[in-house]
């Protein structure tokens, strides 16, 4: 069983009390580490309110710097409960400067490594632009005590392209710690199109890539403090997909849920030898690749 990876996920709704839903975190963690997981996954942005809905300089003042009580506090969980955890804060790196980060902490709370957001939306009710400079640290997976993973967030789960780069940096899994719901006037047909697209592309990845892939989304109902919508409903749905896009584990679209899912990591290396798309790839005629658009 030594290939086996205990993936503990937790699909929370948010409050505004980052102490709160920090503690609630806590709870998770302790029960899934007393349950045998070694890696543990949170959604996007996970110590509050997904306040991108509306564009207000006073959000800037929920970010933290990456010495600060919020580090402190996970660097301390994980060195307790000796789990290696994926984080996602609002980093503030500099007055006017301002990340959407992921940061790692190994098993023994040290900082294994971070991650900042490189794709950046800016759509109705999702204005991270407004908030985020984009990443600068590239797409370079995190070693851990558990292996190498290739941390992403949320809007980077759409673009083939990273996935594919992380892989290439040797990542043995796929992390994407996500928020992403429903405007309240999509009809039923529409909402279930949006969920089994995200689905499916990330499942894309994972085969692409002969990679584990593990998506953790917010839950629950989060009103628009401007009043110009009815909010976003997150859709959950966190999940779990093997090296060939098989799904492992699904959580529901309307509720919590904190789960471990058995990963075997050895699994990769058979599938890639049954499809070695990295063997197979034409690397000689992939310059295009790095255009905005073929004219």
């Amino acid at each position: 069983m030594k290939d086996i990876l205990k993936v503990g996920i937790i699909q929370q709704s948010n409050t505004a009390d980052a102490a709160a839903n920090r503690d609630r975190i806590a709870a998770a963690v302790r029960r899934l580490a007393a349950d045998g997981a070694r890696l543990i996954v949170n959604r996007e942005l996970h110590d509050g309110l997904y306040f991108c809905q509306t564009e207000s300089v006073d959000n800037f003042d929920q970010a933290v710097s990456l010495t600060s009580e919020a580090t402190d506090f996970y660097s301390a969980l994980a060195r307790e409960t000796s789990t290696v955890i994926v984080t996602s804060l609002f980093e503030r790196r500099a007055p006017g400067l301002y990340h959407n980060t992921a940061i790692v902490f190994d098993a023994d709370g040290t900082e294994a490594g971070r991650y900042r957001k490189m794709h950046i939306p800016d759509d109705p009710a999702y204005y991270e632009k407004f908030y985020f400079t984009p990443g600068d640290l590239g797409f370079r997976p995190i070693d851990t005590s558990v292996g190498r993973l290739g941390v992403l967030v949320c809007w980077d789960q759409w673009y083939p392209e990273a996935a594919r780069l992380m892989a290439l940096a040797g990542a043995e899994l796929l992390i994407y710690p996500t928020a992403i719901g429903w405007e309240s006037t999509d009809t039923p047909d529409e909402k279930a199109r949006q969920l089994e697209a995200w689905t499916t592309v990330q499942r894309g990845h994972a085969v692409a890539n002969g990679l584990p892939v593990v998506t953790v989304n917010r839950v629950g109902h989060e009103p628009d403090p401007s009043g110009a919508t009815n909010g976003i409903t997150f859709w959950g749905s966190s999940f779990v997909a093997g090296p060939q896009g098989e799904l492992l584990f699904r959580a529901p679209d309307d509720a919590e849920e904190i789960a471990i899912i058995d990963i075997d990591m050895h699994r990769s290396e058979q599938v890639r030898r049954w499809w070695p798309f990295l063997r197979d790839r034409r690397i000689d005629a992939y310059s295009g690749l790095t255009k905005r658009f073929l004219d």
